[in-house]
């Protein structure tokens, strides 16, 4: 059973082309998720969000399509295709979609044994 799924594997692929745009919309897809670490890919159409919320791990977002602001711990930080944010664990953050844009968002959780 392969780790990472709902990609093509040992083929080179866009990301940014695995989520499509839809009107009024956040398009997700995951591709790994497991009790160490999440991947997920996100479309977000102009205007959409996802409100204040933390998580356990930190959480490591990569603009591959337009324009997104990140608001982490009261902060706001625009990223453009191209760049990258992380937003410590237990820090309160959300997403706007200034224009519409995609993301790879990885997030990497402690592991206790």
């Amino acid at each position: 059973m392969p780790y990472i799924k709902n990609i093509e594997h040992e083929k080179v692929v866009d990301l940014a082309g695995e989520v499509e745009y839809m009107p009024g919309q956040v398009v997700s897809k995951t591709l790994a998720q497991n009790d160490a670490v999440s991947v997920t890919l996100f479309a977000f159409e102009k205007g959409e969000e996802i409100g204040t919320h933390d998580s356990k791990g930190d959480a490591m977002v990569t603009v591959l399509d337009g324009v997104g602001e990140f608001t982490v711990g009261g902060i706001k930080h625009v990223c453009k295709a191209g760049e990258a944010l992380v937003m410590p664990a237990t820090i309160p953050h959300a997403v706007y979609a200034v224009e519409k844009f995609k993301m790879l968002l990885t997030v990497v959780f402690p592991v206790n044994k």
